[in-house]
């Protein structure tokens, strides 16, 4: 299943105060830079569903923050668009939720794979689902790495003639 494409700018306000009021993972508690006030974690601007694709009566989700790797809790952020008189109009709200508890195994190899969801998700697990972007973006990462190892090695141009390509991709001509 495709990953849904909904995204949402993240709402700065509402998520200092939920990330403010939020009850921290028991242990030691690290001291803030300025006393009394938390240190909050780096945010995104925009973050995208990160469920497989669905109706328009499920919420989008997206994970927020994770207080540690093994967080009993994560927030997550909802959002749907209504369409109203005067326009869409987009509603958020904020959860800490527990992780989606199910693992797949697979037996050859005795791998597991974690679903990174939230517990009691509507949607496929995370490893049903498929994020063409992230796929892309791999492939060309991919062949960037093979056009720069091919072309690596050799001399001291580089060991790549002029106008040498790979499959399907543009010549590459070395300026100079």
């Amino acid at each position: 299943m495709l990953q849904c494409t909904a995204f949402a700018e993240v709402p700065e306000m509402g998520t200092l105060v939920v990330l403010t009021a939020m009850h921290a993972e028991p242990g030691p508690t690290p001291t803030p830079a300025v006393p009394g006030v938390p240190e909050l974690p780096e945010l995104d601007d925009t973050l995208l569903c990160e469920l497989g694709e669905h109706d328009e009566k499920t919420e989008h989700a997206a994970q927020l923050w994770a207080g540690e790797m093994a967080a009993t809790r994560d927030l997550w952020m909802f959002w749907t668009d209504t369409d109203t008189d005067t326009g869409m109009r987009r509603s958020f709200r904020f959860a800490e939720l527990p992780p989606c508890p199910a693992v797949m195994r697979t037996l050859a190899t005795d791998e597991r794979e974690v679903c990174v969801l939230f517990d009691r998700h509507s949607a496929p697990h995370s490893w049903d689902v498929t994020d063409p972007l992230a796929d892309l973006m791999a492939k060309r990462m991919r062949e960037e790495v093979e056009r720069e190892r091919g072309g690596g090695g050799g001399g001291a141009d580089g060991g790549g003639k002029e106008g040498d390509a790979d499959e399907g991709g543009a010549g590459v001509t070395p300026s100079g």
